[in-house]
């Protein structure tokens, strides 16, 4: 069974764009870098989104908006310099990684919340785990 810390921090990834969304092809196609995977999706705006995600689902409060937006900046800094220093990294490759910086991540904001809001917390955690959470479409080929 995985821990609840784990859930969180796969539905922080789930809309960060760090798991589920980009699959490499197999068919015969050469498998595409992480940093070519998640370019698309792991930007600024993926910032603002996770952080309007989080204050709608767990009510924070604009003090703790301003403590957990410099967190998934600094989340978001992470993963980018993770790819930036393996531009040719598979996914699977810097998965471990990738888990490690959103666990941190996950711990630092759960730290901020009050006890209500880690009954919504496992409450989002729950609808996630049953595929109820919307999740980020991929964007409109170019």
């Amino acid at each position: 069974m995985r821990s609840r810390p784990f859930m969180f921090t796969y539905g922080v990834m789930l809309v960060l764009g760090m798991a589920g969304t980009a699959v490499a092809q197999d068919n015969g196609a050469q498998q595409s870098s992480a940093r070519q995977q998640l370019q698309h999706i792991h930007t600024p705006q993926s910032i603002d989104q996770e952080l309007a995600r989080l204050i709608e689902d767990l009510e924070l409060t604009p003090e703790q908006q301003q403590q957990i937006r410099p967190l998934l900046e600094e989340h978001h800094d992470k993963i980018q310099a993770l790819l930036d220093k393996n531009p040719t990294a598979s996914r699977q490759e810097l998965a471990p990684q990738i888990h490690a910086i959103s666990d941190e991540t996950h711990h630092q904001i759960h730290a901020l919340l009050t006890d209500h809001q880690k009954e919504l917390e496992k409450a989002m955690q729950q609808r996630e785990h049953k595929g109820e959470e919307n999740r980020r479409p991929d964007p409109p080929a170019a």
